[in-house]
């Protein structure tokens, strides 16, 4: 139940490989996970690996590859 990931912690990896971790504020009707407090980390050679902040941010629901609490 989505709603009892509120205020949770997320992990969220999408289709370009770009991971973001930050706080699960919602979705909206289209199922659009909302996270506020994010960081965005792109892994592989070449990469800052410490990341940067996003603050707020939307990621549609088909871009989502994987989703961890």
């Amino acid at each position: 139940q989505v709603h009892g990931l509120l205020r949770q912690l997320l992990r969220i990896t999408v289709t370009d490989g770009r991971i973001f971790i930050g706080t699960f504020a919602g979705t909206d009707k289209p199922l659009n996970i909302i996270l506020i407090n994010a960081e965005e980390f792109r892994l592989g050679p070449g990469q800052n690996p410490d990341g940067r902040y996003v603050g707020q941010i939307m990621l549609p629901w088909k871009i989502i590859v994987k989703l961890e609490a």
